[in-house]
């Protein structure tokens, strides 16, 4: 195995050059495990510990290789704190002259073909579009990445779409811009870099054959590092699959009528064809019903309504293309417009076509919007083919991947049931930093009364943690009473998902110091507080998958169907491993403190509670409000009591709080 002492010891490089760094065992096994790997090839499935210091792990013997490496990360947001801090730190201390690559999928990237399209149409955006728009300009003159994260907009603003590109209208080389463009020249750059930096998305489109910018660089790498890997089945099963949403169709009217106004002014047909396909699109919503939400396939086709209503956006998508092939030639931009309207078409067909018992066929709902899915149901197949390559590495690695300390629930997800694996504890001391704590006496979370019962527990942990809480639920509804009971009853400041993107409520909370943040899924994973700023995290149920939920459904129906437990093999280890992220938020440094509240009492008196139990870190328990007390009031009184009785776990150590 390869020595990385001399880097990551005790007396190594990081610690002589890297302020703060101290040197863990757990980081320098783990890449020297990461090494060897890359020498020889092979698939390595591994866990480390939050606190770990996963990415210096990884990064260290990527420099080192000599090969061409790609890592992949879950978010934008760590894919840019990798390349732009962690990556050049490690590149610095160990004064490799290793080239390094950053890509994001096209919708990342300035278009200035659509920047132009936006300028000419400005007349018809209203008043905060056109200082999004004036912003965008102004930058476009002197950006030389194109990266739109640059710019201090916000990543959802309506801006974007409107000066980005995708996959169904850019022009490609028949663009006028295409010497300049911003995305080939990030595809340049990582064709002729040693380590490419990718997230899960655009790592994912590739495998799928999508074109996101990132086709050609794929197949020339030798290592591939997947960061937050727990993320990537779930991802997968999107880009495997076919999908159609209102946006694009909108989006298409949109560009058709912008380019059939610049070289096609005379088509007054057309312009007409492409209005009764925005009325169509437009349509389609009111027929799924009003709520935000995810439905199963066969409402939509147990619906009259809704079949007329597609029936009708066919034929107009149809009567579109026909209009577009009349003018084609006329116009660079047109032509494109029909490719994505013969493509749209052939997607809408494809999804109203008899289903394939291997896809689970839904919709969702969102505001005016709507899109329908095709999903696969397994994904690993797919995974198989494209990891068999020989003397290629592949590293999957979170800090959630086990549950217990198996990881056969996500090896089987990917197809790599004879990957290698390793675990490595956190370093952090647990007993001592933090304490788990499931109360007693509450109901069952079916109980109508629960949400209740979790108010008042939430209310009292609150006053002892003076704020200083993440409060994570399972529903928005749950979500929304909690906000609404805590209203006026706590002297703290409430900041509730929603109310305000998600990185700047993060911040807020960071500020003030004693807030109380209230999140769902979103918020359960990826969010880093160190310090006495967040010092409790309360989870108001186990976090179970919706079974109403179309794809979990057509799972479920797909395993026991072959036989399997759909419980066991499924729902329950992607449950712990949500919990294992909920859980995770607490302790994000070796000088944290904090405390753990899990409300649900099925932990304790379930037969599967063993698994959550054995999943999650060390930390000292108790039953007992008056510990959790103490612990907060920070006093040298021992408390009165730590409870093992009722928890059966033999991982979870007994100890006392200070």
């Amino acid at each position: 195995m390869t020595d990385l002492a001399h880097v990551l010891g005790a007396g190594g490089l990081l610690a002589a050059k890297v302020p703060g760094f101290s040197h863990r065992p757990q980081q320098q096994a783990m890449a020297e495990r990461i090494a060897a790997l890359m020498e020889s090839g092979g698939v390595l499935i591994c866990e480390a510990g939050t606190g770990t210091g996963k990415t210096f792990a990884y990064l260290v013997p990527a420099l080192l290789s000599g090969r061409k490496v790609l890592i992949s990360t879950g978010t934008r947001n760590l894919q840019d704190q990798l390349f732009h801090r962690d990556l050049p730190l490690i590149r610095k201390v160990l004064a490799v002259p290793v080239t390094a690559a950053l890509l994001k999928g096209r919708a990342n990237y300035l278009c200035r073909h659509r920047l132009k399209l936006a300028q000419d149409d400005l007349g018809g955006l209203d008043l905060d579009l056109r200082g999004h728009l004036k912003q965008v300009l102004d930058w476009s003159k002197g950006t030389k990445r194109g990266d739109i994260a640059e710019l201090a907009i916000p990543e959802d603003a309506a801006v974007w779409p409107l000066v980005t590109s995708t996959s169904d209208n850019c022009l490609g080389q028949d663009c006028e811009s295409w010497q300049d463009c911003h995305l080939v020249s990030a595809r340049r750059q990582a064709q002729e870099a040693e380590v490419v930096v990718v997230n899960h998305h655009l790592f994912c489109a590739d495998l799928a054959l999508k074109d996101e910018g990132f086709g050609e660089i794929l197949p020339g790498a030798d290592c591939f590092v997947l960061d937050e890997a727990h993320q990537l089945p779930e991802i997968a099963t999107h880009f495997f699959g076919i999908s159609l949403s209102g946006r694009q169709l909108m989006d298409l009217a949109r560009d058709t009528e912008l380019e059939a106004k610049k070289d096609a002014s005379d088509a007054a047909d057309l312009l007409e064809r492409t209005a009764r396909l925005k009325q169509a699109t437009q349509d389609v919503r009111p027929r799924l019903g009003e709520l935000d939400r995810r439905g199963p396939w066969r409402e939509l086709v147990e619906d009259d309504g809704v079949q007329r209503a597609l029936a009708s956006l066919e034929r107009r998508l149809q009567a579109l293309c026909a209009g577009l092939e009349a003018n084609a030639g006329r116009g660079k931009g047109l032509d494109a417009a029909h490719e994505r309207a013969q493509d749209l078409l052939e997607r809408l067909r494809a999804l109203t076509a008899p289903e394939s018992p291997e896809q689970v066929r839904w919709f969702e709902t969102q505001g005016r919007g709507f899109r329908l899915h095709q999903t696969p149901l397994e994904v690993a197949d797919l995974f198989r083919d494209q990891i068999g390559r020989k003397r290629t590495a592949w590293i999957f690695t979170s800090a959630t991947l086990a549950v217990g300390q198996g990881f056969d629930h996500f090896a089987r997800q990917l197809g790599i049931e004879d990957a290698q694996t390793d675990l490595w504890d956190s370093p952090f001391d647990y007993p001592n930093q933090a304490l788990w704590f499931v109360p007693r006496g509450l109901p069952q979370p079916s109980d109508p009364d629960y949400n209740r019962h979790v108010l008042e527990l939430a209310h009292e942990v609150i006053g002892y943690s003076r704020g200083r809480a993440f409060l994570l639920f399972t529903s928005h509804r749950a979500l929304r009473e909690m906000a609404a009971g805590l209203e006026g009853r706590i002297p703290y400041p409430i900041l509730v998902q929603g109310s305000a993107p998600r990185a700047e409520l993060l911040e807020r909370f960071r500020q003030l110091g004693n807030a109380v943040l209230l999140g769902t899924s979103s918020f359960w994973e990826g969010v880093d507080v160190r310090g006495e700023a967040l010092s409790c995290v309360l989870i108001d149920r186990l976090p179970f998958a919706s079974p109403g939920d179309p794809v979990l459904s057509a799972r479920i129906d797909a395993l026991r169907q072959q036989g399997g437990n759909p419980f066991r093999d499924h729902q329950l280890p992607q449950a712990v491993i949500a919990l294992k992220q909920g859980a995770g938020r607490l302790i994000r440094g070796s000088e944290d403190r904090g405390v753990l509240v899990v409300c649900d009492p099925r932990l304790l008196s379930r037969s599967y509670g063993y698994t959550f139990l054995d999943s999650l870190p060390a930390m000292a328990r108790t039953r007992d409000i008056a510990v959790v007390k103490a612990f907060f009031a920070d006093t040298d009184e021992e408390p009165t009591e730590v409870d093992s009785a009722s928890a059966p776990c033999t991982r979870c150590t007994d100890t006392q709080t200070e």
